[in-house]
């Protein structure tokens, strides 16, 4: 909130700060937002001043002028602050990128239409893996029958692993009828 009390004791640009709120018409305000303005002033003023030094000394002068302070405050609205692209640019763009069609839906009527499973990322990019029951034969006997049945012993491969039911081995989306 704003608090006149301690007005006398408060420094200079402080006071044109609260003057510059008042301008504005914002009464109702932390006295900390004084201060935040303050810090952010001070930080640009010197920001500006660093660069117009650099563009003096660049030019070989040794004292900082008015021409050096403006190219450096051009420099920063220019640096700070981008245009938008025109009118006719966005158009153009907007033109082009509907050209498109967008995918077609797959609900029915009265539903929320989502698009096609191979655009979403909720299908599932996952297979699991059930583990072969195990026999009541001891485990030496049952390697020895697994290495005699698969020729091929990459586990990566072999016929053991099995996928769970109802998650299909490769991607198969539902068809519509």
């Amino acid at each position: 909130m704003a608090d006149d009390g301690g007005k006398e004791d408060m420094p200079r640009d402080a006071k044109i700060v609260k003057e510059l709120l008042k301008s504005m018409n914002v009464d109702d305000y932390e006295p900390r937002v004084i201060h935040q303005f303050l810090e952010l002033w001070y930080r640009y003023v010197v920001d500006v001043l660093t660069d117009a030094q650099v563009y003096s000394e660049h030019a070989g002068k040794s004292m900082i002028d008015s021409d050096d302070v403006k190219l450096a405050i051009q420099s920063k609205v220019n640096f700070s602050f981008s245009q938008p692209p025109p009118r006719e640019v966005l158009l153009e763009l907007a033109r082009s990128r509907n050209k498109v069609p967008l995918p077609k839906s797959i609900s029915g009527p009265g539903i929320i239409p989502l698009p096609p499973e191979q655009d979403t990322l909720i299908s599932p990019n996952y297979q699991l893996a059930i583990p072969k029951k195990q026999n009541s034969q001891p485990a030496e006997e049952m390697e020895e029958d697994e290495e005699a049945a698969d020729p091929n012993p990459n586990p990566s491969t072999s016929q053991d692993r099995r996928l769970a039911p109802g998650y299909p081995s490769a991607s198969v989306f539902p068809s519509r009828t």
